[in-house]
Formats: structure tokens, C-alpha cells, sequence
């Protein structure tokens, strides 16, 4: 007998220890068709969207609308790279019509940067299905603020399906973006890696800049803001943003746009790779190793971009390797290798920083670029906007959907 209490004892501590079950992922899109597509049925739907969007079958959002009983998807609303996702970073995206299905095409990366009341003709209610990367700097995020301020503009409905964070849902890292520097690459006064969903980012925005849309966010079910869990399906959102490693290194490394450094465009790891013609490998990955930066290490390597910066040239430079993603800090770590190319080749290193340029732009204020130059520490760039972070944070406590 005593033996058998025991053995029960030491069952219950077992499973007293034991993590609780994860409930399996379940998207925003998955949700809406399996449950609540009643909501659907009358309504002439627009749908912003891309490739990129697919539910856990890797069937496209575009896909499961149109094949929907009782769905009628009038239009597509295409960010930037296209609703198919074919066209480069920063390239004007033209109207068109889907090959697929027939249907029109709206660009709101060309002429127009918000659906238009044409657009918008005879619409009753905009579904948003786009991933994001967790970068403010990613322009998707910019694209549903301005959904949301057309869509409030027509009396129309929005619904926002979401999806994962890829990049996780708890760690924030500055600098935040000042308001005079408010861009498509800088849409509300936010750090640079947000730790929020698009459904997350749309509450914001909606409360925050008083938009007040008809706003529906379809949250997802085993999500966790930590990143334990299901892996959500990956489809590139971006020509440029090929895997998950690429989108974890993103917030941090988009800063290299704005100097005379290849971010690797043209290679197979944009923003995992970074270099110049003026780099010598070994020395630039030896001084950022002897920096010890938590979860990170720098491999020299040598690379011949294809396309953007360098392209054709055999330049020198490093590969991000992020060895422990929950340490891994993408904007500190980035900030400090610009620091140390600053500091080994103080006449070949270029950054574009001053009157609003585009480095300001990504960094989203007219400080940090001097900060780099002038290798200043991390606490104080850190401490800088610290009052700006705290109000977000709260901003964020209201947004947020999941724990």
C-alpha cells in the first residue's frame, strides 16, 4: 500500500511538472471558413492581400474566398510586392487584373498609398489577410492603417484575419519612431520590432490615431506570444524576405539600407548577410565575436550581390548567425555592427543621416545616425526615447489578443 501511494505521488508530480497541452494553430482565415462564414453571405467583399496568406494547407486566402459557397470576392487589393508578391521592394505596383480569377486589382503601392472611393464601389466589406514580419519599418502594417482610415471614410467594414508574428509576440526593441518622422515605413510612433499580429497592429492603430473604423479582428486560437507552439505555415511575404531567419534579423539590419553597405539583396540571405568592397571579412567578424552580443555570432564571408548595391562585385562582410533567438536583441545587434564598420573604416563608411534621409526614415528619428558615427553607447541610445516607449507599451496593453 505504501508503495502504491507513492507511485501515485510520484504520477501527480509528474504531470503537476508536465507543460499543459498545446492547443493546435488555427489562423484567422481557417477560423472564419470553418465556423462563421454565415458572416460573409450577402456582402460584396474586397480583399487586401497577397501571396504570402495561405491557411494551414498552404491554400491562398485568395483561393479559399473564391471557391467559397455564398462568398462573392468582388476585388483585390494588392500592398507592396503585389497581391501575388512578384514585385520588387519599392517598385510602383500597377492596377491589374488576376489572372486566376478574373478579378480586378487595386495597387495600393503606386498612384495610391489608401483604397480610393472608386476602389471602394459598391464594397461592403474589406477582409485584410496579410502576414507580417514584426517590423515597423514593414510596409504591410502601413497598408492597413490606411485601409482602415478609407474604409471608415465609405462606411464600410473591415475584418482583419489574423496570423502569427513570426519574430514572436513578446520582446519590443527602440528606437521608437518620432512623429515628425511619421512615413509608410514608420506609420504610428512605435519601436522597431513591435511585437505585435496585423490583427494586434489594426487595434492599435484603429484606438490610437482615432480612426475608429467598424473594425473585426477573426483572432487566431494556439498562438502564443512566446513563440512555443505549432509553427505557422511560411510563405515569402516579400521577394526579399525568403525564410523565417531572414524576418528575425529584419528589424535590426533594414538600417543598413541607409548606408553604403550591401544588406545582400541580389544574394540567397538578404539582411543575413551584410558588406563592402572595402571590408576585409576576418577582422569585421572578429571584432563583433570579441563584442560577445547575446544569442548572435559573425562568420566572415565573402559574397557577389546579383542585384541592388555592388552588384557583380566580389565584396567582404558577414553572415548573422542568431544562435539563441529569445536572447537575440536584431536593432542592438545591428546598431553596433554599424558601429564597428564606422570604427574600422572611418573614411570608406557612408551613412545617409540628416534633413529627413532615408537612414532617418528607417530609424524613424535624426539622432540615431550620429549615435553610430559617433559610437555611442547602447544604454544611452536605449534611454533616449525611454518615456515614448512606456506610453506605447500601454498603447500596446489595450491592442493586444493573445497572452
Amino acid at each position: 500500500m505504501n508503495g502504491m501511494m507513492r507511485l501515485l505521488a510520484l504520477l501527480t508530480l509528474l504531470f503537476a511538472a508536465a507543460p499543459a497541452a498545446t492547443q493546435p494553430l488555427q489562423l484567422g482565415i481557417d477560423i472564419l471558413l470553418a465556423e462563421q462564414s454565415e458572416v460573409l453571405t450577402g456582402k460584396h467583399i474586397g480583399l487586401v492581400t497577397n501571396a504570402a496568406a495561405v491557411d494551414a494547407q498552404y491554400r491562398s486566402t485568395i483561393d479559399r474566398l473564391t471557391s467559397a459557397p455564398g462568398v462573392r470576392l468582388v476585388a483585390l487589393f494588392g500592398p507592396e510586392h503585389g497581391a501575388r508578391g512578384d514585385a520588387q521592394a519599392g517598385a510602383e505596383v500597377a492596377d491589374a487584373r488576376d489572372v486566376a480569377t478574373g478579378l480586378p486589382v487595386y495597387s495600393l503601392y503606386g498612384q495610391a498609398r489608401e483604397p480610393t472611393p472608386a476602389m471602394l464601389s459598391g464594397i461592403d466589406l474589406i477582409i485584410v489577410d496579410l502576414p507580417d514580419v514584426g517590423a515597423r519599418t514593414f510596409t504591410y502594417a502601413a497598408t492597413v492603417a490606411g485601409v482602415l482610415r478609407a474604409a471608415k471614410r465609405e462606411n464600410i467594414a473591415v475584418m482583419v484575419l489574423d496570423r502569427p508574428n513570426p519574430i514572436g509576440g513578446v520582446l519590443v526593441e527602440g528606437p521608437m519612431l518620432d512623429p515628425a518622422f511619421t512615413s509608410f515605413v514608420g506609420p504610428f510612433p512605435m519601436p522597431m520590432r513591435h511585437g505585435m499580429t496585423m490583427g494586434e497592429l489594426a487595434r492599435l492603430f484603429n484606438a490610437e490615431l482615432g480612426i475608429n473604423a467598424d473594425l473585426t479582428v477573426m483572432a487566431m486560437r494556439g498562438w502564443r506570444r512566446d513563440g512555443a507552439g505549432e509553427v505557422a505555415p511560411w510563405v515569402s511575404p516579400s521577394p526579399n524576405m525568403p525564410t523565417p531567419d531572414t524576418a528575425l534579423v529584419y528589424p535590426g539590419m533594414v538600417l543598413v539600407e541607409g548606408t553604403n553597405l550591401s544588406e545582400g539583396r541580389g544574394t540567397t540571405h538578404p539582411f543575413e548577410v551584410v558588406g563592402a568592397p572595402y571590408i576585409d571579412p576576418a577582422a569585421l567578424a572578429a571584432a563583433m565575436n570579441a563584442l560577445a552580443l547575446p544569442g548572435v555570432r559573425f562568420r566572415p564571408i565573402w559574397f557577389t550581390p546579383s542585384a541592388s548595391k555592388y552588384a557583380g562585385q566580389q565584396i567582404g562582410g558577414v553572415q548573422v548567425h542568431v544562435t539563441d533567438r529569445a536572447a537575440y536583441c536584431p536593432v542592438r545587434t545591428a546598431v553596433v555592427l554599424l558601429q564597428a564598420v564606422a570604427r574600422l573604416y572611418p573614411a570608406d563608411f557612408r551613412i545617409e543621416g540628416g534633413s529627413h534621409s532615408f537612414f532617418d526614415r528607417l530609424a524613424g528619428n535624426s539622432w540615431l545616425w550620429w549615435d553610430i558615427l559617433s559610437q555611442q553607447d547602447w544604454p544611452t541610445i536605449e534611454a533616449r526615447d525611454k518615456a515614448a516607449l512606456e506610453q506605447f507599451m500601454r498603447q500596446r496593453a489595450r491592442a493586444l489578443l493573445y497572452r
